[in-house]
């Protein structure tokens, strides 16, 4: 009888490994699926897994990174809730939360909206207790304290002492932090400083991006097209090729520079550089119309609206470009 046992036993276990293994390598798939954030794959099989085994944390938060990608604030937060509700500890899952709840509020009206600051505050620095170093969460923390007005707690001064905190976890995240703060309440000259100082110390495309466009919310546009040209020397990224021919465009500044670097854009041009070529078109349009020369001008405005028909800002720029 126990022979028998033993390979019925033995049986099952060969009927069942390889089970095991195709529900392994679909799960690994589903991981891949989400690195390359092709969500609608990976979103079934994790759904699938959790029906199977409803108390795992990972594809529990994974679900919920899917409903925030898609902005379903809703499931998110109840991923989230959940999993701080088992793992109270856990830093990140409170940032989650926090954050989910963030989005939430900003998606409703600001009655009902007032009703989440309370649990975005406790979540966000629970986070930010918990882990120390936790960077995500005191950027958090530092958007939440200086947008809320103060009449609902919000307040500067604490937006700064986590913008000191981020400092010393990250210079770099520290100086971006505090230019983030002089730059929303009014104080260019501040966030200036701040953002070249973040250059200064690590010099990322991000930093360059940041001062540029402090540069072009305050009519400084030969210092935008200088940060970017800085920029590009450094991280060689197509997109700046695109940012100065824009600043060109608009301000009428440096046209021959701006024709060159939309033209680099062009001949380099792939997805990934994020502004579509029709857009490039539009600008070197509005640069040859700048020059007053009407037909080349018309040559490049028709190609920006010969792949979309309702381009609007295109069909504006033609009717200027025609006036001539």
């Amino acid at each position: 009888m126990n022979r028998i046992n033993s390979i019925r036993k033995i049986t099952l276990l060969a009927y069942l490994l390889p089970l095991f293994a195709v529900a392994q390598n679909n799960y690994q798939q589903a991981e891949e699926y989400f690195k390359q954030e092709n969500f609608s794959k990976a979103k079934p099989i994790f759904e699938n897994y959790l029906k199977q085994h409803p108390e795992d944390k990972k594809t529990r938060e994974y679900l919920g990174d899917i409903a925030a990608y898609g902005k379903n604030w809703d499931t998110a937060i109840s991923y989230y809730e959940a999993l701080v509700q088992d793992e109270e500890t856990n830093a990140n899952y409170h940032f989650k939360y926090g954050g989910a709840m963030g989005m939430k509020a900003m998606s409703i009206s600001r009655i009902r909206a007032l009703t989440y600051i309370g649990d975005i505050k406790h979540e966000l620095e629970q986070a930010a207790k918990l882990d120390p170093k936790h960077i995500e969460a005191r950027w958090a923390l530092v958007e939440f304290y200086i947008q809320l007005p103060g009449i609902f707690g919000g307040s500067e001064n604490k937006a700064s002492a986590y913008a000191n905190e981020l400092g010393n976890i990250s210079k770099v995240d520290g100086f971006l932090a505090n230019g983030y703060i002089a730059e929303y309440t009014d104080r260019p000259k501040d966030a200036e400083r701040f953002y070249k100082k973040a250059i200064e110390v690590g010099g990322s495309a991000h930093t360059y991006e940041k001062l540029s466009n402090l540069y072009e919310k305050n009519n400084q546009p030969e210092e935008a097209i200088k940060t970017n040209s800085e920029s590009f020397k450094k991280h060689k990224r197509n997109q700046l090729n695109y940012q100065i021919g824009k600043i060109s465009a608009q301000y009428n500044l440096q046209p021959e520079y701006g024709i060159e670097c939309l033209s680099k854009y062009l001949a380099n041009y792939s997805i990934k550089d994020g502004v579509p070529k029709d857009w490039a078109y539009y600008r070197l349009a509005q640069i040859y119309k700048n020059l007053g020369k009407k037909e080349i001008a018309l040559t490049w405005i028709n190609k920006a609206l010969m792949g979309r028909t309702d381009f609007k800002e295109a069909q504006q720029e033609k009717s200027l470009i025609l006036a001539l």
